[in-house]
């Protein structure tokens, strides 16, 4: 949900903003502005193809007009192709560098929520270089296309570089209230931080947005003091930062402070809204309070509904996967059914509609190349009139329209050959882009239904902890860990299947599921190795296997058996006495058939930590390809002084993370660990 916040709030502060900023420079502008402020854009675009016509309206100012028209139809797409002509323009006025402005400022926050942060910067860095430049431009064109900018580098890992660009923001927000008496000033600069608090609390890096969220707090109490300033929007950014604050806290497992905070949230009347209860999803998943979560989820259709939002394949990711993953926290069976279906005929529909709305805007931006010739041939078929009104000497006009003629004919021809290839290399761009999308969107969804298939809510046992965690190296990945409680009985397993990628991840599936089917028919752990393995190597043509550590733990006595097959040697013991486990060397599951795997035994495992984990933790490897390493993970166990199994947890992902050093993750990184008192 956190994406979706930030979008959001993006889009709706945006607009609003937008719609009062827009130039009203000249007789066109100002027609074409007041058709966009009764929202009726098909008006809009016909004006501005008519104004174009007549020279009234520059190449430049037109194109800019066509984006504004299309963003607000949601047709972002189009309205991306628009801006980005404005950017290829030549400025020649201070009116073009305005438009340039204020396409920059639009453009770069779309490449912003596609995830393109290269090229958001791409389009805002020589904006801002050009306004200084030429010193134009007014403070809010500043704050916004540097917010963005801060968030961009942000996003890329360039973190003191984004702190700079958030100050010299800030300052720009500093002098617009400095010059405003009204409390617009204050408003634009709180949408402003929270946009940036936000980008902080996405990237998780929770310590440095609550910096941000105290500011927006800050900001938003001044403009509470101004005359003007309206009860409802204070309430509601006093719930929005409250919530951060919220998110924040828990990320950084300040769960008192989070929990306060939410409280403060709740007694807002924001917080009694459709957009505050769905807002309020991504604290309460994170604090594992699923069943909270679930019952805010009652909101999400009016939401969608009073925004006007459909559930696109994006917004299917931002909202419906969400809503699953609270239900099957909170163990709601049936609901899980019911929006499993919801999830699918939103996908069926979705799919649908990208693949219409494509070809319309296609056909919409291949009209217009269309109109933009015929105007092109009218603009200058008028220059010619123009000018044969001066002429006097008929054979002078004789002349000119035989040589016109012929040129015609040769401009013409090449023109339809230009026009030809660029229709096909645009083709090609826009299918290849669409693909592209397409899978992006598709490896995102199969991500989160992936992540929704392995626990992340964990039994509450007298004297049992146990605690989990997986993150993929890419969107999905074949790495997995699970747990049946029956009785007094903790099945638990812990695997790295062959590969990476959407194969792996399928495989991983397969063994999940075998893993709770046969765990919930109480058998020992070498017994369902067996069956796993007769299962998975049958038909097993791509020769894929999963390396497993399997494990039966009695609650009561404290006696674990156990089968590893293939797996990295867990961990067992404390302090000094931290120690591989030795185990029987079986054969991974699923390579050979009629495999019968050997089980083993520890009488008791009361007051012994087992450290399970997969090879993306000893062999993560830094810039310089140097691993983790066994050794240097053992002395990590040996030295920590930890009170649960999610400390353990956590501490060995952030020290894999510090060794990685910025290094992409060359695998999958899973780790369980528990104990019994």
């Amino acid at each position: 949900m956190a994406v979706g916040a930030v979008v959001v709030t993006m889009l709706f502060s945006c607009q609003e903003a937008d719609k009062k900023v827009e130039m009203r420079s000249g007789h066109a502008d100002s027609v074409i502005f007041d058709a966009g402020a009764v929202k009726n854009y098909d008006l809009m675009l016909q004006l501005v193809d008519s104004f174009e016509q007549t020279g009234e309206l520059s190449a430049l100012a037109a194109n800019r007009w066509r984006g504004v028209a299309h963003y607000h139809q949601g047709q972002f797409k189009s309205s991306e192709y628009y801006y980005k002509k404005v950017m290829e323009a030549d400025i020649k006025s201070d009116e073009d560098m305005l438009g340039y402005v204020k396409s920059a400022r639009r453009l770069s926050e779309l490449l912003l929520i596609k995830g393109d942060y290269e090229g958001s910067l791409e389009v805002a860095l020589p904006a801002v270089a050009k306004m200084r430049k030429l010193e134009i431009g007014s403070d809010i064109d500043y704050a916004i296309l540097l917010n963005n900018i801060g968030c961009c580098q942000l996003n890329l890992g360039l973190g003191e570089e984004a702190q700079e660009s958030f100050y010299t923001a800030r300052q720009h927000y500093i002098n617009r209230w400095s010059t405003d008496s009204t409390g617009r000033g204050f408003q634009e600069a709180v949408v402003g931080t929270v946009y940036t608090s936000q980008a902080y609390i996405n990237t998780r890096r929770f310590d440095e947005s609550l910096y941000w969220i105290d500011r927006t707090e800050m900001l938003l109490n001044k403009y509470s003091e101004k005359p003007d300033a309206r009860r409802e929007y204070f309430d509601e950014y006093q719930g929005r930062i409250e919530i951060m604050r919220a998110i924040a806290m828990q990320g950084l497992d300040s769960i008192d402070k989070a929990r306060e905070a939410y409280q403060r949230f709740q007694q807002t009347d924001y917080s009694k809204t459709s957009v505050g209860n769905v807002y309020a999803t991504e604290y309460l998943l994170n604090a594992h309070r699923y069943a909270e979560a679930a019952d805010n989820y009652r909101y999400l259709d009016q939401m969608l509904d009073d925004w006007g939002i459909d559930l696109t394949l994006d917004n299917i990711q931002l909202y419906l996967l969400p809503k699953l993953r609270a239900n099957v926290g909170a163990m709601r069976k049936d609901s899980v059914m019911a929006i499993s279906m919801e999830l699918c005929d939103a996908l069926d529909s979705a799919i649908v509609k990208r693949k219409n709305d494509d070809t319309a805007e296609l056909a919409t931006i291949y009209d217009t190349e269309n109109k933009e010739a015929q105007i092109a041939r009218q603009q200058s078929d008028l220059s010619r009139q123009r000018f044969v009104t001066t002429v006097v000497a008929l054979g002078l006009v004789l002349l000119f329209f035989t040589i016109y003629t012929i040129h015609r004919r040769k401009h013409t021809r090449h023109l339809a050959i230009a026009h030809e290839k660029l229709q096909k290399a645009y083709d090609q761009l826009e299918e290849t882009t669409a693909v592209k999308e397409r899978i992006e969107s598709e490896l995102r969804i199969a991500r989160e239904i992936q992540m929704s298939m392995v626990p992340n809510m964990f039994p509450d046992y007298p004297g049992l902890d146990l605690y989990g965690s997986m993150t993929p190296a890419k969107e999905v990945g074949g790495d997995l860990y699970g747990y049946l409680l029956v009785d007094d009985k903790l099945y638990f397993c812990i695997g790295d299947v062959s590969g990476k990628g959407v194969p792996a991840s399928l495989f991983m599936a397969q063994t999940t599921r075998l893993f709770r089917t046969l765990a919930a028919q109480l058998m020992m752990p070498a017994e369902m190795a067996t069956r796993m393995n007769a299962a998975l190597s049958e038909n097993n043509e791509q020769g894929m296997f999963v390396t497993m550590f399997i494990g039966l733990l009695d609650l009561k006595t404290g006696r674990m058996d156990y089968a590893n097959c293939g797996h990295n040697p867990p961990v067992i013991g404390r302090g000094a006495d931290v120690r591989f486990l030795e185990m029987e060397p079986n054969a991974p599951i699923g390579l050979w058939p009629d495999l019968e795997f050997i089980g083993e035994t520890i009488d008791d495992m009361h007051n012994i930590p087992l450290f399970l984990y997969t090879d993306g933790l000893n062999e993560a490897e830094n810039p310089q390809n140097e691993q983790f390493g066994d050794e240097h993970m053992m002395d990590l166990l040996k030295t920590g002084n930890f009170n649960s199994g999610q400390e353990v947890v956590e501490f060995m992902k952030d020290e894999v993370k510090k060794h990685r050093n910025g290094a992409e993750p060359n695998d999958d990184l899973t780790i369980l660990c528990l104990m019994l008192a």
